[in-house]
């Protein structure tokens, strides 16, 4: 044996044993040779099927002349030129890795991160709409019946006066005061019940 090749790939170690040292020179020359004659229109082919990202282009295009070396027969088919074999195979990688991307989620880089908002924890929402059905029972039914009106239904003012049978001041006035009742009950919820 004059000495093994050894080829890493992102998923395998493959080891080649070599019988003879030229053998190996020849192959190199070959790929060599066809990356020479046939790596710029491969990889503008690729940067095409990429939109234009050269990163993913050069990597497909190394990908593609791994497979030249892992099928040598492909050099010595009967066609006159391993230009189409090449594309073809480039196509498909190129399907493949497209493939692969939307098989996972998206990557979200730590400037997103940083600047995304933080749902509150269910717990602690919890907690809260507990303490504010609380302060709400403290409350006289009159104004709990304003409340529940205009703030946890949506009706306007009008609405809730009519719906009440109360004058529309009056629905105001009760609207006001029993805020203001929150407020002194929820000292902490203070700037949300305004």
């Amino acid at each position: 044996m004059a000495g093994a090749l050894r080829w890493h790939t992102p998923m395998t170690t493959v080891t080649h044993t070599t019988v003879e040292a030229p053998a190996a020179r020849t192959h190199e020359r070959e790929l060599a040779a066809l990356q020479h004659d046939h790596g710029g229109a491969l990889f503008a082919y690729l940067l095409r099927l990429t939109d234009g990202d050269r990163q993913r282009a050069e990597d497909l295009v190394q990908e593609t002349f791994v497979r030249v070396w892992q099928h040598p027969e492909a050099l010595r088919s009967d066609y006159g030129s391993i230009r189409p074999w090449l594309f073809t195979v480039a196509r498909r990688l190129a399907i493949d890795a497209r493939r692969a991307r939307r098989a996972r989620p998206a990557e979200v880089g730590d400037a997103v991160l940083e600047h995304s908002r933080v749902a509150a924890d269910h717990a602690e929402r919890s907690a809260a709409t507990l303490d504010v059905r609380q302060a709400v029972r403290t409350l006289s039914p009159e104004h709990r019946a304003v409340l529940h009106q205009v703030y946890f239904r949506g009706a306007s003012v009008a609405e809730a006066a009519a719906v009440l049978g109360i004058p529309v001041g009056t629905v105001k006035s009760r609207a006001y005061y029993a805020l203001r009742a929150l407020r002194r009950v929820l000292p902490g919820y203070a700037t949300d019940l305004r």
